[in-house]
């Protein structure tokens, strides 16, 4: 049976855990109690457990036998009291021993300890619950104005006027006026009038909901002379919330500004209910958070109380328990019934009527690990050692690394299957991230905003990488065979272009198969990276952007392949371009640049959102970083005395730069004041030497860069493989990397209890007095 203790650690809320009864702290204190007994209960006994709990049995039968002879009860062992704070208007419990205890001061403490929890609890759950209240409250207004909205189209598509579409918007025609003598031949004063009666009837629809226009009778004029609404609203505020004062600038100027356009992008309302309905699922998701906050916490007083009363031989456990129940975490039913609430709404508005469909919104099931996928992922690495050491066998006695081979396999075939490489270890490293961002409970998909229900997880990972290996180095094989056999190098040596194809076809792929929401997810990111400066960045843009610098060489050989393959198909230039000369070396200053010069225009679009600036100083981490791989791709090319020293300087500061950013920013480390020497006060990995020890891996992983700089006389061959071996350290230190800057921030969500992301609404919110 497993104990409470871990069901409890494994069941809360981990952005919460502060917030939680601190069940271990009182398990603790209960130790004291029995270890604080009187001599003469612990004394003169070889099983002090089998005596105490003699002890126990005989004052329980005894107090069991007077309750039937006497109406004094237990409530006398102790008296709990809830008392209001003036100031704040707070309720905290007090509790007093009534009766004696022999160990009377732990007792004492143990209570104290307890009503600082059930305090802590209750206001906790009474902050929450006034956030979520008022959030549903707001999204009620929101809806309700999306409703006016949408009824206002249906009520003009319900009067049959035709209507004509242009670039994905409806041109309705202006509604006729009231008047009698409306005809088609009306003048500029006349199509005004209609005008303004149209928008009449605009403000009535909205101002049904308590949406009140001010100044709603005066109008100004545009340049081409036609009405324009001014723009300010004013709404009751009631309960003490921020009432909705404006709707969005695009539907306001399509709605109202423009009367006599009538441009109403179904698209847009579309998108606004889009952003209601998502909003409307976190606030189901907290909900639900909070409900199993006051459930598992009941839970827990329950036990370390009836824990108290075997150790003390009393039974104050119900005393206290009523106090509990009569608690506002326990006795509110505020949450089931918004609880209730949303999901009539939901089903209502967003499910047409179909609430099993609405539950598929409001409550997803993950998907529970296949033991296919395991099967597979042992299955596929067998495979790969298998054909990995065939590949060696052939490779030896094919002497494919020979000086008369080793210039053309090298060239063609070693950038592509290096790709190959880097991409599989790099899965693999997140994977490994996933499984142990799982085993210490940090919620990546909520940091990361993925969806549970098609969010990878890490034997996914694991798979993915073990089917690529397996599939490239089968690729491999094939291909050394087919060199053997004669076949000439011009025609097998565009099997690793073709895989290629293929694996980018596949990523493509708009079918349901092989992880397609992963995939797109992916695509997606990719674009919001190359275009950083024209999207707002995200978490999960940046973490792929930094993941991006670590496959400079990845990229680097991408390009090389590519470039051989438009040479061989569309013969744009000759291939000995590909590996030396001008286009190739302007080319290799891009690729070096273009990962840093994404999260240069990322820190930039992120100063201009939040004008904070700590990402004005996290550009000039990446722009060092620019400036030292420049240097070290023109060493590369010119090896003299100034450029090594330039090379040693600029490398020295970028390295120095990207070290105070991990450890300090990242990852939150280096805190002389912190109680862990040098770490961070909160930490989720119970050992603290792991920490230490990553600090110097990093250290050293970070510095591999002395290698391109050192006058090592290595073949073609060895040379190609030492790049390989620090380009996989460097995907190494990455995944390694991963781990802590999710853990800070997993910390820093802790610290300020985000468990549901807040989705943005629609129409603008601001105070009454807008």
């Amino acid at each position: 049976m497993v104990k409470f203790s871990k069901e409890l650690e494994a069941q809360l809320i981990p952005e919460w855990k502060e917030a939680f009864v601190n069940y271990w702290q009182l398990k603790k204190q209960i130790k004291r109690i029995k270890m604080s007994k009187t001599p003469n209960q612990n004394h003169h006994n070889t099983d002090g457990n089998s005596i105490f709990g003699s002890i126990c049995f005989i004052v329980k039968k005894i107090s069991l036998n007077l309750s039937h002879h006497s109406d004094h009860d237990n409530t006398n062992i102790i008296k709990v009291r809830k008392k209001t704070i003036q100031d704040s208007g707070e309720e905290i419990y007090q509790t007093e021993l009534v009766q004696l205890f022999s160990e009377e001061d732990e007792v004492r403490v143990f209570f104290l300890k307890l009503d600082e929890e059930l305090n802590k609890v209750n206001q906790f759950y009474m902050k929450q619950e006034s956030e979520f209240l008022e959030r549903g409250e707001t999204l009620n207004k929101q809806l309700q104005i999306l409703l006016d909205l949408k009824k206002i189209i249906n009520d003009r598509e319900r009067k049959n006027y035709p209507t004509t579409k242009t670039n994905n918007a409806e041109t309705f025609p202006r509604s006729p006026t009231r008047d009698s003598n409306y005809s088609e031949s009306l003048g500029d004063s006349d199509d005004m009038n209609s005008e303004i009666s149209h928008t009449d009837e605009v403000i009535a629809s909205l101002e049904k909901n308590g949406v009140n226009f001010v100044n709603s009778a005066t109008r100004t004029k545009t340049k081409k002379g036609k009405p324009k609404m001014a723009m300010r609203i004013d709404t009751p505020a009631t309960n003490a919330t921020r009432a909705i004062t404006a709707i969005t600038s695009m539907l306001w100027e399509d709605l109202v500004n423009n009367p006599s356009g009538d441009f109403i992008h179904k698209k847009k309302i579309q998108c606004a209910e889009k952003m209601i309905r998502s909003a409307f699922v976190e606030l189901y998701r907290g909900l639900g958070l909070l409900k199993t906050y006051s459930t598992l916490n009941m839970v827990a007083f329950s036990k370390i109380l009836k824990k108290f009363d075997k150790v003390s031989c009393q039974k104050a456990s119900s005393n206290y328990l009523q106090e509990v129940k009569r608690s506002h975490f326990v006795s509110s039913d505020k949450v089931v019934r918004l609880m209730d609430e949303v999901e009539f709404i939901f089903t209502r508005h967003f499910a047409n009527n179909d609430r099993k469909r609405a539950m598929k919104f409001l409550r997803p099931k993950q998907n529970k690990d296949s033991h296919m996928v395991t099967f597979l992922v042992g299955l596929s690495t067998g495979c790969f050692v298998s054909l990995f050491c065939v590949y060696a066998i052939l490779a030896h006695l094919c002497s494919i690394f020979s000086p008369n081979y080793e210039s053309a396999y090298m060239e063609n075939v070693y950038p592509v299957f290096s790709v190959f490489a880097l991409l599989s270890l790099h899965m693999f490293m997140y994977g490994c991230n996933l499984y142990a961002w799982k085993r210490t409970r940090i919620n990546y998909n909520f940091i990361f905003e993925f969806s549970p229900k098609t969010s990878l997880k890490h034997i996914d990972a694991f798979l993915i990488c073990t089917t690529l290996m397996t599939t490239v180095v089968g690729a491999m094989v094939v291909h050394l065979l087919l060199r053997a056999a004669g076949f000439p190098p011009s025609q097998i040596d565009a099997l690793p272009g073709i895989l290629l194809m293929i694996f980018i076809t596949l990523l493509f792929w708009p079918l349901d198969v092989f992880y397609r929401p992963t995939r797109y997810c992916f695509i997606r990111v990719i674009r919001n990276i190359i275009c950083s400066p024209f999207y707002k960045v995200l978490l999960v843009d940046f973490f792929m952007a930094d993941q991006l610098t670590s496959q400079i060489p990845l990229l680097r050989h991408l390009e090389t392949t590519g470039c051989n393959l438009s040479s061989k198909v569309f013969k744009t230039h000759h291939p000995e371009t590909c590996h030396s000369g001008r286009l190739y070396l302007e080319f290799t200053y891009l690729i070096s640049f273009l990962p840093y010069f994404w999260r240069v225009m990322q820190c930039a679009r992120r100063w201009y959102d939040d004008h904070d600036v700590n990402h004005l100083a996290n550009l000039g981490k990446y722009v060092s970083a620019i400036v030292a791989a420049g240097a070290r791709v023109t060493y590369n090319r010119q090896k003299d005395h100034l450029w090594f020293a330039i090379v040693l300087i600029t490398s020295v500061v970028a390295t120095i730069y990207q070290l105070y950013w991990d450890f300090i920013k990242d990852w939150g480390f280096l805190n002389p004041n912190s109680r862990n020497p040098w770490l961070r006060d909160d930490l989720v990995l119970k050992r603290k030497s792991i920490y230490y020890m990553s600090i110097g891996l990093n250290i050293v992983l970070r510095v591999t860069w002395v290698e391109t700089v050192m006058p090592f006389k290595v073949g073609p061959v060895e040379s190609r493989m030492l790049e390989f071996l620090l380009a996989a350290l460097e995907v190494i230190r990455r995944g390694h990397w991963n781990f802590y800057r999710l853990e800070n921030e997993h910390l820093n969500n802790v610290g300020h209890y985000r468990a549901v992301k807040t989705v943005p609404l629609p129409f603008r919110e601001t105070d009454s007095d807008y």
